[in-house]
């Protein structure tokens, strides 16, 4: 079986934004509230900071599942990583995700800036100044075999879809309206020419909207 490039539970407004304006080190989504894009996610029973029993299951339970069914690395842009740019002054760090990153495969991120490897528990951060085929000849190879994830932020994506390299795409569309920030589409039908779209709604209020190759 050939391995997949995969966008998996993306978060959406309404009007296609995955992230607000402003980005800073307090406000990782700039002026969005990320519980208004992803609470369907932080509510299931499977959501993985989840501290207390309970949670939701059905429909956005199983996404949550399927998050890192058969992952083997991830990409993701420098802006996923934090909010510095420029060259890496502070090597300090590390993340966003503090001791225990989510993603226990190799993470690749994309940069045009030196930075030397490091690794967090049973993750390790490589910092890539490559193009998105480059980008993801490497991951594959890392991956051993599985999937890789395309992690986001929202340029990143954009950027593989132009290279015509994503393969499947879930996006979660949260029924919150953004107006400006980082935008993914102006609407979902943007893809239809390289990819059939299948829109499923969940009791929640989100829409989950599944993508695949022609």
């Amino acid at each position: 079986m050939s391995q997949l490039l995969r966008v998996q539970n993306f978060c959406v407004s309404t009007d296609g934004f995955g992230a607000g304006e402003g980005q800073s080190l307090e406000r990782p989504f700039g002026h969005a509230n990320p519980a208004d894009l992803a609470s369907w996610a932080f509510a299931t029973a499977s959501w993985p900071n989840r501290t207390d029993p309970g949670g939701s299951r059905g429909l956005d339970d199983y996404f949550t599942r399927d998050f890192a069914r058969n992952i083997g690395a991830e990409i993701m842009g420098r802006n996923k990583f934090g909010p510095q740019r420029g060259p890496w002054e502070n090597l300090d760090w590390e993340g966003w995700w503090g001791d225990t990153p989510p993603f226990h495969t190799p993470v690749f991120v994309l940069t045009h800036h030196h930075r030397p490897s490091f690794t967090l528990a049973d993750t390790t951060f490589h910092f890539l100044d490559a193009t998105p085929a480059e980008a993801l000849q490497q991951a594959t190879d890392a991956a051993d075999g599985k999937d890789v994830r395309l992690g986001g932020g929202v340029a990143t994506i954009r950027q593989f879809l132009e290279a015509d390299l994503v393969d499947t795409m879930h996006v979660a569309v949260a029924p919150v309206e953004l107006g400006r920030g980082e935008r993914l589409w102006t609407s979902p039908e943007d893809l239809l020419d390289r990819f059939h779209l299948e829109s499923v709604p969940s009791p929640s209020g989100v829409t989950h909207l599944l993508f695949w190759r022609r």
